[in-house]
């Protein structure tokens, strides 16, 4: 049985340790409201170029962008993989990781050729580590992500798509559902699907007007279609920041919830220990007495 005084230290040890997680909870918390409040108000402005880029893609059906083709026969893909930066957040990135490793395998049982953007340094070590080809890459975006380091990071898999280099996009984030439940999916980005585009028939009367064009119909479109899909991005980037605090508010407060029961358990031993010492002391008191 340990001594005393090294289940002291252990207890001491444990309480240090507590206080840490205990902290780390409170901070996450903090976090965790102001990545929810920036991850709610982005959701408008990608509504507002939805709505205005389907109801122009509607009145002119002779242009298509080639965001909105789809391509039958897939040859190359590209695949965007939003992870953290850090740690300590439970089985968060290791459910979207497994995610990403599973459509990886289905894509080259396929013979679809792939390469990889990496945003969060947990994602590009995954994907660093599996030899994938990665074309672009954006770390250390903090706690509040900024639209400018995002463009350059997928600008290139958008370039290649247009250019026909690649034929699909995928975007793998954790989607925040609340507090407790993230939930880690893969969409495809592009080509846009219809229903990314389809409005509701509120919508379309909302909508119901024409547009004067400047500098025409075609440029306009251009510039929506890939506005809205950057602000796409930039939503699974909110809503993956959003889940990562969430998801370590809930692992600190389990840490702290287990170092607890721990101290309990280990101040039982240490009470037990000590009586014991003391018995065996009083004992040898008593027959030391009993001998003389």
């Amino acid at each position: 049985m340990a001594g005393i005084k090294e289940i002291r230290t252990k207890i001491k040890s444990v309480q240090n340790t507590s206080k840490i997680t205990k902290a780390m909870e409170m901070v996450a918390a903090s976090k965790m409201r102001k990545a929810q409040e920036r991850m709610r108000t982005a959701r408008p402005y990608a509504d507002k170029v939805r709505n205005i880029a389907a109801h122009m893609s509607q009145a002119n059906p002779e242009y298509v962008h080639p965001y909105l083709v789809a391509r039958t026969d897939i040859k190359a893909a590209g695949i965007i993989v939003v992870t953290t930066d850090k740690g300590l957040c439970g089985g968060l990135n290791t459910n979207i990781l497994r995610l990403v490793l599973n459509r990886i395998k289905e894509l080259e049982a396929d013979n679809v050729k792939l390469q990889a953007t990496a945003i969060g340094n947990k994602g590009l070590g995954f994907l660093a580590r599996l030899g994938v080809n990665l074309v672009s890459q954006e770390v250390q975006l903090g706690d509040t992500p900024h639209l400018d380091r995002l463009i350059g990071a997928i600008k290139t898999q958008l370039d290649d798509y247009a250019e026909g280099r690649i034929d699909a996009v995928y975007l793998a984030y954790n989607r925040f559902i609340n507090t407790m439940r993230q939930e880690p999916v893969i969409e495809q980005l592009l080509p846009l699907s219809t229903d990314r585009l389809e409005q509701s028939e509120a919508e379309k009367s909302s909508y119901s007007w024409d547009y004067i064009y400047e500098p025409d119909a075609k440029t306009v479109i251009d510039e929506l279609l890939l506005r809205y899909v950057e602000a796409l991005v930039y939503q699974a980037v909110a809503e993956n920041m959003a889940s990562e605090q969430s998801a370590r508010m809930v692992a600190m407060k389990a840490a702290s919830d287990n170092a607890a029961k721990i101290i309990d358990e280990l101040e039982l031993v240490y009470n037990k220990t000590r009586q014991a010492a003391i018995t065996k002391e009083i004992s040898e008191i008593v027959g030391g007495a009993a001998a003389v």
